[in-house]
């Protein structure tokens, strides 16, 4: 049942054109690398930077962890050539900026098509506009698409609205974002927190996706992983509860009862089910 659940806690944005983090990042604990062409490089960089990301996917170098590319729109000069050096590069997903349409999606599947990028290759749609908001449910339901990056940042400034402690007034965006990737049964990956100094904001603001049911968050800085993986993480108590709710169950079931108690709190199927769910993921993680 491990291999079902991903395992996606931190998921860290990397400069694919400064090698020195490209070597970095091999060493980290983070759970996903997004090698980024995007914001966080120069115009002039972006072949070099593309020439990078490739090579780092394709290099082997960087263990259990699952990497992306985070390809420019199509729109710009050089997103299609992202894709189509992606593709022979064969990353978990190509993370695609700005995704609002069904459409752009579709584009995308059908240039990674041309280039014979293998099946296992998914797209990552960053929503992040008010437009990709309204439309999560669609582009979440694309056969390509199997994930969802929230772009935090871009969606305020698109809303006219300020970041705020708490994030009050982008919840129900989230939340929105949310309930459209998990009836689709796809990856949904919480927005970046900007304040690296700011830890009590950080930690505040991890638990909360977590709370909100997020599989893990994205990252701007290596100081971020420790936490956010502690955060997504079944504790000891946890799991120890969640083992005892599945043999109390399993031997309830046997005496022709439903609905017990453990530890004072009512058990029926849907615990047992999150029980699993939770021993699950902490094999994945220990795996």
């Amino acid at each position: 049942m491990a291999s079902d659940i991903p395992v996606l806690r931190s998921v860290l944005y990397m400069p694919s054109a400064n090698e020195r983090a490209l070597e970095k990042a091999k060493s980290l604990p983070a759970d996903a690398i997004i090698f980024d062409l995007e914001d966080a490089v120069a115009p002039d960089a972006k072949e070099a930077a593309r020439a990078s990301a490739s090579s780092a996917v394709k290099s082997g170098a960087y263990g259990h962890r699952v990497l992306t590319i985070r390809c420019n729109g199509l729109h710009t000069p050089w997103g299609e050539a992202d894709v189509v050096a992606a593709a022979a590069a064969a990353p978990a997903a190509v993370v695609i900026p700005k995704v609002s349409t069904v459409e752009e999606i579709s584009a995308v599947a059908s240039i990674l098509d041309a280039n014979n990028a293998p099946a296992t290759t998914g797209i990552w749609a960053m929503v992040e506009t008010p437009l990709g908001v309204l439309n999560a449910h669609s582009l979440a339901q694309h056969p390509r698409c199997t994930g969802f990056v929230i772009g935090t940042n871009d969606l305020a400034k698109e809303l006219h609205a300020p970041l705020v402690a708490g994030r009050a007034n982008l919840v129900p965006h989230l939340a929105h974002a949310l309930l459209a990737g998990r009836a689709a049964g796809i990856v949904v990956l919480d927005g970046v927190f900007n304040n690296i100094k700011d830890t009590e904001g950080f930690e505040s603001e991890c638990r909360q996706g977590f709370e909100m049911g997020f599989d893990g968050k994205t990252l701007i800085h290596p100081s971020q992983i420790e936490f956010c993986n502690l955060t997504w993480s079944p504790s000891e108590i946890e799991v120890n509860f969640a083992k005892k709710v599945i043999f109390a169950f399993s031997q309830a079931s046997t005496h022709g009862q439903g609905v017990l108690t453990v530890d004072g709190r009512m058990i029926e199927n849907l615990h047992v089910e999150n029980a699993k769910r939770t021993l699950a993921l902490h094999d994945a993680i220990r795996q």
